[in-house]
């Protein structure tokens, strides 16, 4: 088994790795890894029905979307990420337990007792703080799991925040958990370095033929080739989400505005906007201009800027016309 420790922090190069590793090499392979704050969403789940948009902005988190399926989870460099990658048999890939095991391990080690439950999650007293999830290809699989350590609960709980009633599709939808921080149960400290340190030592130890690994120059390259055509897009990220139904409702100095958007594919199929408010110009022209456009703020501010705003939608400001759309 190769073991890789990475440096790296940038999500989008990380969700890449674990893509690249996956797909191109042939041995069985273990890294630990850490993102700057971010959330991570699952494979089929709606983006922006999982995601805090205002939060995510004013905070700058980057919002990527990962190759295995299950909810959204917020990382950020308290949190310690770690993925197996292994061959096998294809009835026989799919095993949870096996691959959060050496995690319990580490964990008895340092006289904490944890436990795995339900399907995918790592307990402390009842409260998560491992959820894992898997993506077979061929014959290969890839387990990658979450350690909260020493997380911002309130970043990763703002993050996440997201209003029920926005959304209406057939999507994957995350479920909340209590959760909680490795480090607030430690009877001596660690840093999150030093527990990754304690992770990769174990593994190291209880695999035969395990050696280190760094990525060569040709890695990188293949890796950021790959970062830069898809997990860094808007198409991957966020156009890659179902079908869904979206509506906002917003209280403004010119009245109620609603607006009821029809997305498929990231692409806007049909607005609507209803409410009390007063206008000169029917907003019908507006709704039928951002037909066709992605649901991305840069696709609708540039959209909008064609419009003179208040002379739609008396009192209501571009901006406040904007954030009514996510």
């Amino acid at each position: 088994m190769l073991c890789i420790i990475r440096q790296e922090t940038d999500p989008y190069f990380n969700l890449a790795a674990e893509e690249y590793v996956l797909k191109h090499f042939k041995r069985d392979s273990f890294m630990l890894w850490r993102n700057e704050p971010a959330i991570i969403v699952g494979k089929h789940q709606n983006t922006l029905a999982e995601i805090n948009v205002d939060y995510v902005k004013q905070n700058q988190i980057r919002v990527v979307r990962r190759l295995s399926g299950g909810g959204a989870v917020f990382h950020d460099l308290g949190n310690l990420n770690f993925t197996f990658i292994a061959s096998g048999e294809n009835h026989k890939l799919v095993d949870f337990r096996k691959f959060t095991l050496p995690i319990l391990e580490v964990l008895q080690k340092l006289d904490i007792e944890a436990k795995f439950e339900g399907r995918n999650d790592l307990t402390i007293d009842g409260k998560k703080f491992s959820g894992n999830a898997e993506h077979v290809f061929k014959n290969r699989v890839l387990h990658h799991g979450t350690l909260l350590f020493s997380s911002q609960m309130a970043d990763l709980s703002s993050a996440l925040k997201v209003d029920p009633d926005k959304f209406q599709d057939k999507a994957v939808k995350s479920v909340r958990s209590r959760v909680t921080n490795i480090s607030d149960h430690l009877k001596n400290p660690l840093t999150v370095l030093e527990f990754r340190d304690r992770i990769l030592e174990h593994v190291m130890e209880s695999t035969p033929g395990a050696e280190l690994y760094s990525f060569t120059p040709a890695d990188v390259e293949a890796i950021s080739k790959l970062r830069d055509e898809k997990y860094i897009t808007w198409n991957w990220n966020f156009g890659y989400s179902p079908k869904y139904n979206f509506r906002k409702t917003l209280k403004t100095n010119g009245g109620k505005l609603e607006v009821t958007l029809d997305v498929t594919d990231g692409i806007i199929r049909k607005a609507q906007f209803h409410g009390d408010y007063f206008n000169k110009l029917d907003p019908k022209d507006i709704e039928l201009a951002l037909e066709g456009k992605t649901h991305n703020e840069e696709a609708i501010r540039a959209c909008l800027n064609n419009f003179e705003i208040e002379e739609y939608f008396l009192k209501i400001t571009r901006e406040e016309l904007i954030s009514s759309l996510f």
